[in-house]
């Protein structure tokens, strides 16, 4: 690391050493990843959407490759919020890096609940899902309209004694009006985008690939999508952007900087390259340097139009 290079961003609140994070879901909580690198490597890591009660997600199968990008449709499976903050958060804690819960719940007295609990939690900040397109209640229809993000995200926000970060859905016509809801009812920040909705059929024998029949698709067929949708919102909202949706490498990440996103958070790319994290970090810096910047916020909405 070149010790003259500032890679530290400030999301809302949230204080990060650098703008990396690792996405919720296709991270889990850290353990399988840290066989292949040191966890204090990361800015953050934005563990695997959690629920009030254990989650057994949907029935198989739950990937399906397509092209540039995998679709998805594991359901929320998780052990609960109190399994997590009891068994893995302990876990977390032995590294150097900001631990952000994801939040999910089929109705505002869940999510209210759920905000509740992990405030008064080991956590430096909490990411509300409103955006699972392999669920069939709940979240979806609360982040797909601006009315039902508004009141999601006011009745949360008397809870949250840690940063809110609000994750949004592609799934709408207009992600402006929806990050505006989410900032108007108290966001401190927004993080976009989550899966776009989408399926995979199998011709020969005529069925769905998936058990759940939909799910979401990420990877870098959706990059250029997730980049025009961070841009917009970075120009409609004044509150921070994190930008996600096919990142892998360094010059990725630069792109979603120069849009407006604040900081970037990487999923789908670790199940091809365990290491994309960390080279992500170093393409930053490897940018920096060779452009003569001093501050990775010096990068930040610095795009060219």
């Amino acid at each position: 690391m070149n010790d003259s290079i500032n890679l530290k961003v400030n999301i809302g609140g949230l204080e990060l050493k650098n703008p990396v994070i690792a996405a919720s879901g296709s991270f889990g909580f850290g353990r399988e990843y840290s066989r292949y690198f040191d966890l204090n490597r990361l800015g953050g890591i934005a563990v695997k959407g959690l629920t009030p009660l254990p989650r057994k997600g949907n029935p198989p199968p739950r990937i399906a490759e397509t092209p540039s990008g995998i679709l998805n449709s594991v359901g929320l499976q998780n052990p609960g919020v109190h399994e997590f903050i009891e068994k893995e958060i302990p876990f977390l804690r032995g590294f150097d890096t900001a631990i952000i819960a994801n939040a999910s719940g089929n109705t505002v007295e869940e999510y209210e609940s759920m905000v509740e609990i992990l405030s008064d939690a080991d956590v430096d900040a909490i990411e509300l899902n409103l955006s699972c397109p392999n669920v069939k209640e709940g979240c979806l229809s609360f982040g797909s309209s601006a009315k039902g993000v508004n009141n999601v995200v006011s009745s949360v926000k008397k809870y949250a004694k840690k940063p809110l970060i609000v994750k949004l859905t592609p799934n709408v016509t207009d992600i402006t009006e929806i990050a505006k809801a989410a900032e108007d009812a108290g966001a401190d920040s927004v993080s976009l985008i989550n899966t776009i909705l989408g399926m995979a059929i199998d011709a020969k024998t005529r069925r769905p690939i998936l058990g759940n029949i939909t799910g979401g698709l990420s990877g870098p067929a959706v990059k250029p999508i997730a980049l025009r949708m961070v841009y917009q919102v970075s120009k409609a909202v004044k509150i921070p952007v994190i930008g996600m949706g096919g990142i892998s490498n360094g010059t990725d990440a630069i792109e979603f900087l120069l849009a407006g996103a604040s900081a970037v958070m990487i999923g789908t790319a670790g199940f091809v390259n365990p290491m994309a994290w960390v080279e992500t970090i170093e393409g930053i810096e490897a940018y920096m340097a060779l452009n003569h910047v001093n501050a990775v916020t010096e990068l930040i909405g610095g795009l060219i139009v």
